[in-house]
C-alpha cells in the first residue's frame, strides 16, 4: 500500500486566469484544429469536440447534426448491421470524416466491425470502448486491430495515469480515451473506489501521449462550456461530451412527460437499465456501475452547439487565444475553495 501526497485536481477546483489580449471580437477565435495522427497518418481537421459513443448521444442523427459543422460524433456500438445500412443509404461520404464506429473487445465484437468495415471501408475511426483499459486482453485486442486495419485511426480507452497512455500508443492507439468516473451518470467512482480527478489525469496524460506524437480526449466531467474550455486548456486534444448533449431530439430515447414537462431518459452504458436493454441477462459477479435519469427534453442540438462554441471562444479571447490550438499555451489555471 502507498499513497500519493500530491494534490490532484478536477473542473470545480480551478478557474482560468485572465491574460492580456488583442482579440476584438469572439468571432474572430478559430476552433478549427488540424491533426495528423501517429499509426495512419491521416490527416484531419474540425473542431475537437465529440458526442459520447452512449446510446443516448452516439446517434446516427446526432452525427448527421454534428458534421454540419465539423464535430464528431462516436456511433455506439449497439447498432445493428441493417441499421449502419440504412445509415449509409442517405448520406454523403463527407460525413464519415466526422464519424467513429464503436466495438468492445470480444469476439464476436470483432466479426461484427469486421463486417461493418467489410461493406463501408470508407470509415477511417474506430474507438475500442472498454470500462477499464488496464486489463491485458484490451493491450491484446488493440495490437490485434492494429495488424488488420493499419490505415484506420484508433481510439481506445479508458485510462487516466500516463504510462498507461504511453502503453496504449506504443501498441498501435491513435487516440487515447481518458477518464474514469467523472461522468454525470457514471458511479464507477462510488462502487469501486477507482478513479482520478479529470483535469489532473487529461494534464498527466496529455504530457504522456504528446511526447509519443499521440493525442488524448478528455471523457468525462464536462457539463459547462468552462468546463470544455478547462480541458482543453489543460491540454486535451478533443473533449468528449454525453450529458450536455442528451435530452435533445438527434438524442435516443423516447419523450416522456411528466407534470406538463417533457424528458428524456439518459443512463450510464454500465447502467442496469444499459445491460437490461443488451444483454440477454445480467451477470451475477458484476455491478451496476451507471445511473439513470430523466433529463428535459431541450430540442434540437443545434441551439445547445451555439452557446457550447460561443462560450470557447469567449474562453478563448479571454486569454488572448486566437486559435483553439493556442488555449494550451494560454492557460493559467488559478486553484480556488469555491465557484
Amino acid at each position: 500500500m502507498r499513497i500519493e501526497d500530491d494534490l490532484k485536481l478536477g473542473f470545480k477546483d480551478v478557474m482560468i486566469r485572465p491574460k492580456r489580449s488583442t482579440i476584438k471580437s469572439r468571432s474572430e477565435v478559430i476552433l478549427e484544429r488540424k491533426f495528423i495522427f501517429l499509426h495512419s497518418n491521416y490527416s484531419w481537421d474540425g473542431i475537437p469536440i465529440m458526442a459520447s459513443n452512449m446510446d443516448t448521444t452516439g446517434t446516427f442523427e446526432m452525427a448527421k447534426s454534428l458534421s454540419q459543422i465539423k464535430l464528431f460524433t462516436v456511433i455506439h456500438k449497439h447498432y445493428s448491421l441493417e441499421d449502419w445500412s440504412t445509415f449509409f443509404t442517405n448520406i454523403s461520404d463527407e460525413i464519415t470524416k466526422y464519424i467513429a464506429i464503436s466495438t468492445g473487445i470480444k469476439e464476436k465484437d470483432f466479426t461484427k466491425l469486421n463486417k461493418i468495415l467489410g461493406f463501408y471501408n470508407q470509415l477511417k475511426f474506430i474507438c475500442v470502448d472498454v470500462a477499464n483499459g488496464y486489463s491485458e486482453s484490451f493491450i491484446y485486442f488493440i495490437k490485434k486491430l492494429r495488424s488488420k486495419y493499419p490505415d484506420k485511426v484508433i481510439i481506445a480507452g479508458n485510462v487516466v495515469t500516463g504510462e498507461m497512455v504511453e502503453e496504449l500508443i506504443l501498441s498501435g492507439v491513435d487516440i487515447v480515451k481518458v477518464g474514469i468516473g467523472p461522468g454525470s451518470v457514471c458511479t464507477t467512482r462510488n462502487k469501486t473506489g477507482v478513479g482520478y480527478p479529470q483535469l489532473s489525469a487529461i494534464i498527466e496524460c496529455a504530457d504522456a501521449a504528446h511526447g509519443l506524437g499521440g493525442h488524448i480526449i478528455s471523457d468525462g466531467g464536462c457539463t459547462t462550456p468552462g468546463d470544455i474550455a478547462k480541458a482543453f486548456g489543460g491540454g486535451a486534444d478533443f473533449v468528449m461530451l454525453g450529458g450536455m448533449l442528451a435530452g435533445h431530439v438527434e438524442s435516443g430515447g423516447d419523450i416522456h412527460y411528466e407534470n406538463g414537462n417533457s424528458y428524456k431518459q439518459f443512463y450510464g452504458m454500465s447502467s442496469f437499465t444499459a445491460m437490461e436493454k443488451y444483454s440477454d441477462k445480467i451477470a451475477e459477479y458484476r455491478a451496476s456501475e451507471g445511473k439513470t435519469i430523466q433529463v428535459p427534453f431541450r430540442g434540437e442540438v443545434r441551439k445547445t452547439l451555439r452557446d457550447i462554441l460561443g462560450g470557447l471562444r469567449s474562453s478563448c479571447s479571454y486569454v488572448g487565444a486566437k486559435r483553439l490550438k493556442e488555449l494550451t499555451k494560454r492557460t493559467t489555471f488559478i486553484k480556488v475553495l469555491e465557484q
